[in-house]
């Protein structure tokens, strides 16, 4: 009597297969290690721009001087805004006597390394000067177009997108526009802003920024 013999069963076939493919991945892998460590970016701006995008910080100007702040902002950044040099308080304190000094810093410091800067804000209820404060109406109104445009012309081509307005509605989830002094100019005083924006500075993006 002859004996039987054995055929290798799919199972064992199966595992054969397995292991063949696992070797193979793991072989890669250990091949592709040193590559992965060298592609691997170290700062936070550098691993955003890997897929387009920039990494941005809202930057004080008499910080600039602070070479710890500088260090960390140089080194990790590719983008930044202004914490308030560009707010309607610090841009015209003075009906139509527009200053720019401290917001230069900062956009310079941008230009200079080829970092975006994303201007902030035209047009808001709150951080304006004591004389538009007391307007209203059709002075109010045009008061604030001709800052929107003074303020965006003087940064042409230098802002890669505006926050045009800022924080026109109410906290919460009502969804309904803040009663503030420029909401009384008129429902329309949004799209007047971005249009005046848009008109002294085409190229920036123009946005609507909320908290």
């Amino acid at each position: 009597m002859v004996p039987r013999t054995r055929p290798i069963g799919r199972t064992r076939l199966r595992t054969l297969t397995l292991s063949g493919t696992a070797a193979i991945i793991l072989t890669l892998i250990v091949s592709l290690l040193p590559n992965l460590a060298q592609a691997a970016e170290t700062t936070l701006g550098a691993a955003a721009a890997q897929s387009g995008r920039y990494f941005g910080a809202a930057v004080a100007a008499n910080k600039l001087n602070d070479s710890a702040y500088t260090t960390i902002l140089n080194r990790e950044f590719n983008a930044i805004t202004p914490e308030n040099e560009m707010k309607i308080d610090a841009t015209e304190p003075q009906q139509n006597n527009f200053t720019f000094s401290n917001a230069d810093r900062i956009v310079n410091h941008a230009i200079s390394r080829g970092w975006k800067v994303r201007g902030h804000t035209l047009a808001w209820y709150s951080q304006q000067p004591g004389w538009m404060q007391s307007m209203e109406g059709t002075a109010l109104r045009n008061a604030m177009l001709n800052h929107v445009t003074r303020v965006a012309t003087y940064y042409r081509g230098k802002i890669y997108s505006w926050d045009v307005v800022n924080e026109a509605f109410e906290d919460g989830n009502s969804g309904a526009r803040r009663n503030s002094n420029l909401q009384r100019t008129g429902n329309d005083w949004i799209e007047a802003a971005f249009r005046a924006a848009d008109a002294a500075d085409p190229t920036a993006m123009p946005c609507y920024n909320a908290y």
